[in-house]
């Protein structure tokens, strides 16, 4: 009965490691936490994200859904995920330097 389960469970894990590995690199882009980006707004090392966003032509009628700060190709980015006003929800990568 062993034997069974062994062979029963044996493609579970590898499914299973496959599908972490998978995920990896997504979880590889380094991003900053809370804490680091308002240090990083208040060095001057980032916009702050009204900043950005108006640059960006980005709406005070936008809502804000979530907002990260990553490392993207050796440049810190806004990741926001905003609501527009007609319902889409879009995520807009923005230069945060």
């Amino acid at each position: 009965m062993n034997k069974i389960i062994s062979k029963l469970l044996a493609p579970l894990a590898l499914v299973a490691t496959l599908g972490l590995l998978a995920v990896a690199p997504a979880q590889a882009q380094a991003c900053l936490d809370k804490r680091q980006i308002q240090d990083a707004v208040s060095s001057g090392q980032i916009q702050s994200l009204n900043a950005v966003l108006a640059s960006a032509g980005v709406g005070g009628n936008a809502e804000i859904l979530s907002v990260q700060v990553c490392d993207q190709g050796g440049g810190l980015v806004y990741i926001i995920g905003v609501l527009a006003p007609s319902g889409e929800a879009q995520n807009l990568v923005l230069n945060a330097q």
